[in-house]
């Protein structure tokens, strides 16, 4: 109205010290969850948290897949700070998200300063894992042995995949050092593994020598940024997910190729190389079969270089998915359906186990897949391709890769289920923050 008092102007907000210490040890440690194979939701908490802890104001943090950028706006005035960092280089360490957990939680409830912070984020990044290199190598050709005897195979098969898969990390190491991009160092590997069935096969012995080329691929398929990358399009970062599936993608077409040359050339070389040769997962809960799923897991994690007191709980849980796929499957199911059921209920503990730990989820439930990831179906698509059976062989890759992503989707479903029903987030980045959880009814 006209007779009313104008309203008076807002005060300016007060300017604030911003602590460029503060900002440094978010984008560090930012980088180093990242780096080391973190969603990009966790990175977000970790680095909001970290923001909170150390008091600097109005902090806003945006992470892709390459890079990650840390914003403070000290108010009155003053010009915003902003700092980023790009991601280069990726190595799936998963002793170091523990740990960068476990700083993120000490820092929120006030048991860590700043200095102490920054010192063990130096620590962290300069620290060795807990295995020596040749363990890491040795823990591929396992993964690859223990695959073969899960889906049937006997001592030949086991040796033959662990000496392959071996041999093909070696050769793929040599061509990183003179800087060949991983897709040819990855179809190279491929290769090599059903090079090394291929022989078998020509030498007449009396095995189904298939089985090493399955046990190869497992040693292979990306189980680690395929489950990343469905939390980050589940939880709503839709760039970083896209990115991420792009990169699986890139790692199954290298695989695909690899064995597609090798298959290619040994049919036209006259090697017996028949769809009716391929292995068939028995269905069995025998000792043997439960006891291979365990060493899949536990060699998968080693590979993974997780923390010592979290190969127990991956060699149990990679048991426990092979339990729950067979049972499931015995029930009429189709192995999309019984993939993902077993991925959810091994989701479920391992989210559970890992809030109970305080630490990041991913060492508990990646390995935890390995034993269901789908190398048989991967071969024997590229066997019908190259055998006539063009459709059947895209019907398998199809599957395969249907396969893969329930039990992705699955891991993370787990993850949700445990997040409904228990508080979560430090600092700013609870339930309320969570872009993921804003309803838009899809508009």
């Amino acid at each position: 109205m006209d007779g009313a008092a104008p309203a008076e102007p807002p005060e300016e907000e007060p300017g604030e010290i911003v602590s460029y210490r503060a900002m440094d040890l978010v984008l560090r440690v930012g980088e180093l969850l990242l780096a080391s194979g973190e969603p990009t939701e966790r990175v977000n908490e970790a680095m909001l948290s970290l923001g909170v802890a150390y008091e600097l104001p109005r902090c806003e943090v945006q992470v892709t897949f390459t890079s990650i950028l840390v914003s403070v706006h000290p108010g009155n005035g003053a010009h915003p700070v902003t700092g980023a960092r790009a991601i280069r280089r990726r190595t799936p360490a998963y002793w170091r998200l523990v740990a960068l957990h476990r700083l993120v939680h000490d820092a929120s409830i006030g048991l860590l300063e700043l200095d102490d912070a920054l010192t063990r984020v130096r620590e962290i990044k300069r620290g060795r894992g807990p295995y020596p290199a040749w363990l890491l190598v040795v823990s591929l050709g396992l993964i690859a042995a223990s695959a073969g005897v899960l889906v049937g195979g006997g001592p030949l098969v086991a040796g033959t995949a662990f000496i392959a898969t071996v041999l093909a990390d070696r050769a793929a190491a040599a061509l990183a050092r003179r800087g060949i991009a991983e897709f040819f160092q990855l179809a190279l590997a491929a290769a090599i593994g059903a090079s090394a069935a291929a022989v078998v096969i020509a030498a007449g012995a009396p095995t189904r020598a298939s089985t090493i080329v399955t046990g190869a691929i497992v040693a292979l398929l990306p189980g680690r940024p395929l489950v990343a990358s469905i939390q980050d399009g589940i939880t709503g970062d839709l760039v970083s997910a896209a990115a991420r599936l792009l990169e699986v993608f890139f790692i199954v077409a290298a695989i695909v190729a690899g064995l597609g040359v090798s298959v290619y050339t040994a049919v036209r070389l006259g090697v017996a190389i028949d769809v009716n040769d391929l292995p068939t997962t028995p269905l069995t809960l025998r000792p043997v079969a439960i006891i291979a799923a365990a060493v899949v897991s536990l060699t998968f994690a080693i590979s993974l270089a997780v923390p010592r007191d979290v190969l127990a709980p991956a060699a149990v849980a990679g048991a426990l998915i092979w339990v729950l796929y067979v049972l499931t499957l015995r029930h009429d199911m189709p192995p999309v359906l019984a993939s993902a059921i077993a991925a959810i209920l091994v989701g479920l503990l391992g989210n559970l186990l890992a809030r109970r730990r305080r630490a990041s989820a991913l060492p508990y439930v990646v390995p935890a897949i390995a034993p269901l990831l789908p190398g048989t179906l991967l071969y024997r698509g590229m066997i019908e391709l190259n055998t006539g059976a063009a459709q059947a062989g895209v019907l398998s890759l199809i599957a395969a890769m249907s396969v893969a992503l329930a039990l992705g989707a699955g891991v993370n479903l787990g993850g949700e289920l445990v997040r409904a029903f228990q508080r979560v987030g430090h600092g700013g980045s609870g339930r309320g923050a969570r872009p993921a959880a804003r309803r838009t009814r899809g508009y």
